[in-house]
C-alpha cells in the first residue's frame, strides 16, 4: 500500500474516536429522556464502538510499521487482532443487551418523551450509517481488516438503531410497552450474528487463508502471461496479511539458463503481480529442469 493510502486509513481511524464519543453521547441522552430499555441497549453497543475506535487507531498505526529484525514479514496481522477484539466486543454487547432486556420482560415500563428521544436516536443512527459506509468502503479499497471491521461494527449499530426505532413505534402505537424489551432481544440476536462474522473473517486472516478463488485466478493468469522463457510454474501459494498479499511459487528453467536471464523473468513476473496487487510480497523459487513438480501448476501461455 502506498503512503497516501496509509495516511487515509490513519486519518479515518483517528476521526472515529470523537465521532463514536459523540454518537454515544446522543444515544445515552435519548435513553435518559425516555427510559427505554431498547434505547439503553443501543447506547451500550455504542460504548463498545468507542472502545473499538481507540483500539483500531492504535493497532492500525502499529500494523503500518515497516518490517524489522524481529518481524521480517511486517506487522500487518496486528489488524486482524484488532478485528477479532471488535468481534468479541460486539458479542459481549449483545449479551449485555439480552440481560437488560430479559429483566424488563416481566415489568415493561412506559416510554417517556418518546418524540424527542426517537428524534435524537434517529440523528445518531444517520451519523453512524454515513460513517460506517465510509469505513467499509475505504477499508476494503485499501484491504485494511481493522478499518473494515470497525465499519461493520458500526453498521451493526445502525441495524440496532433501526430495529429499536421500529420497536418503539410499535410499542407507542399499540400501547403495549412489552414491545420495547422484546425488540431489544431481537436486536441482540442480530448483533451476535454480526459479531460472529467479524470474528470468523479475522480468524481466516490469522490462519493464512488463501486469497479468494477469483483473485487467485487473476494471479495465475498474470504468471502464465509473463513466465515466457521458463519451462513451467508450480506450487503456487497465496495468503493475505492486512493490506499485503503474499505470493509464493516455484519456477522451472532450463538447467543451462544463465542466472541473469532467470532473474529477468522473475522481475517481469513480480512487476505483473504487483500491477494487480500493489505492494505484494513475492517469493519465486527458481529450479533447474528435472526437478519433480509439486503443488498447484500454472498453465503457461506460449509466445506467438
Amino acid at each position: 500500500m502506498n503512503s497516501q493510502g496509509n495516511d487515509t486509513i490513519r486519518r479515518l481511524a483517528l476521526w472515529g474516536i470523537p465521532l463514536s464519543l459523540g454518537v454515544m453521547g446522543l444515544k445515552v441522552l435519548a435513553w435518559w429522556l425516555t427510559g427505554s430499555v431498547a434505547l439503553l441497549s443501543d447506547g451500550l453497543e455504542s460504548l463498545t464502538n468507542v472502545v473499538a475506535a481507540f483500539i483500531a487507531f492504535f493497532v492500525i498505526r502499529y500494523a503500518q510499521k515497516p518490517a524489522d529484525y524481529d518481524h521480517p514479514f511486517g506487522h500487518h496481522k496486528a489488524e486482524y487482532l484488532s478485528a477479532v477484539t471488535e468481534g468479541v466486543m460486539i458479542v459481549v454487547a449483545a449479551l449485555m443487551i439480552v440481560q437488560e432486556a430479559v429483566g424488563h420482560l416481566g415489568n415493561p415500563q412506559p416510554i417517556q418523551a418518546p418524540v424527542l428521544g426517537l428524534a435524537i436516536n434517529f440523528a445518531a443512527g444517520v451519523i453512524n450509517a454515513i460513517w460506517a459506509v465510509t469505513l467499509i468502503r475505504v477499508g476494503r479499497a485499501h484491504r485494511s481488516p481493522a478499518l473494515t471491521a470497525d465499519g461493520q461494527h458500526i453498521m451493526s449499530d445502525v441495524y440496532t438503531s433501526v430495529g429499536v426505532l421500529i420497536g418503539l413505534l410499535l410499542a407507542l402505537g399499540s400501547g403495549y410497552p412489552i414491545f420495547d424489551p422484546v425488540l431489544a432481544i431481537l436486536v441482540a440476536i442480530n448483533i451476535l450474528y454480526q459479531g460472529w462474522r467479524v470474528i470468523s473473517h479475522s480468524i481466516d486472516g490469522l490462519m493464512d487463508k488463501a486469497v479468494p478463488p477469483d483473485e487467485e485466478t487473476v494471479i495465475k493468469d498474470a504468471i502464465a502471461r509473463n513466465a515466457v522463457g521458463s519451462l513451467g510454474v508450480h506450487d503456487l501459494k497465496t495468503r493475505r496479511a492486512g493490506a499485503v498479499t503474499f505470493v509464493d511459487f516455484h519456477m522451472v528453467v532450463p538447467a543451462a539458463m544463465p542466472v541473469r536471464e532467470a532473474h529477468r523473468i522473475c522481475d517481469r513476473l513480480e512487476d505483473a503481480i504487483r500491477a494487480i496487487h500493489a505492494g505484494s510480497e513475492i517469493t519465486i523459487h527458481v529450479e533447474p529442469e528435472g526437478e519433480k513438480a509439486h503443488g498447484i501448476r500454472v498453465k503457461m501461455i506460449k509466445e506467438t
